[in-house]
């Protein structure tokens, strides 16, 4: 079954997430666009993950998902099966974050939504910070909590597990990499060997991914979406 997808989409708690990427608009975006699965991958949270999902009421299948920041300033996504081993990963991170004030005049706000858009909230901790976590400690921990890691936007010059430490650690145990869509050609053979996905990274409705990039799995499902990460090729 081929599903077209993008696994790497921020909501507006996300400071850096534009304010209308509410839970709605999110999904319908998405549907408009003609994609069968997304993620939810707001930073260092999964806070906005459960909205989504009601808003999509089975329309499309939302992943949960988490961008972890490591000690390293590494930008790691970690998906799901279910929300709640998205919940539990984001209380061992936030336990692990620094303990500072959101400013929203320079960093934007963070909101927390219902299904309905309605804002309940603002979370008060810079979201955007590196957390006390490397990046074993995270891949280590999504794994525990039932879920996979993925290390994000490899090709990029910054936040990437390229850029800061130069290689990939023969020794992570990783399956998957991220890499943006206009270096995927470019790149797919010099990383054949680990399964490669492309998403948006959008902040922005707009910037949500066409149907593009697909995987190729027997049902429509979260533990498949996992299942076909974790497979090397």
């Amino acid at each position: 079954m081929r599903l077209y997808y993008d696994l790497h989409i921020h909501s507006a708690l996300s400071p850096c997430g534009d304010n209308d990427m509410t839970p709605n608009n999110i999904v319908n975006m998405s549907l408009i666009k003609g994609l069968d699965i997304i993620a939810v991958t707001d930073h260092n949270s999964c806070g906005n993950v459960r909205a989504v999902i009601e808003a999509a009421a089975g329309q499309l299948l939302v992943i949960p998902g988490i961008e972890v920041e490591t000690s390293e300033e590494i930008h790691v996504v970690c998906y799901f099966p279910a929300v709640e081993n998205a919940e539990e990963m984001w209380k061992y991170v936030r336990e692990h974050m620094q303990d500072i004030k959101n400013r929203e005049e320079i960093y934007g706000e963070q909101l927390y939504m219902d299904s309905e858009d309605n804002i309940t909230g603002r979370e008060e901790i810079l979201l955007v910070t590196a957390t006390t976590l490397d990046i074993y400690e995270v891949f280590s921990a999504a794994k525990r909590f039932g879920g996979t890691a993925v290390p994000a936007h490899i090709d990029r010059s910054s936040y990437s597990v390229l850029s800061n430490l130069g290689f990939i650690p023969p020794d992570l145990e990783l399956s998957a990499v991220e890499i943006t869509p206009k270096n995927r050609a470019a790149l797919e053979g010099e990383y054949k060997k680990y399964k490669i996905i492309s998403n948006s990274d959008a902040h922005y409705l707009e910037n949500i991914s066409e149907p593009e990039f697909y995987v190729d799995i027997m049902s429509k499902s979260a533990e498949k979406v996992l299942e076909y990460l974790c497979k090397k090729e």
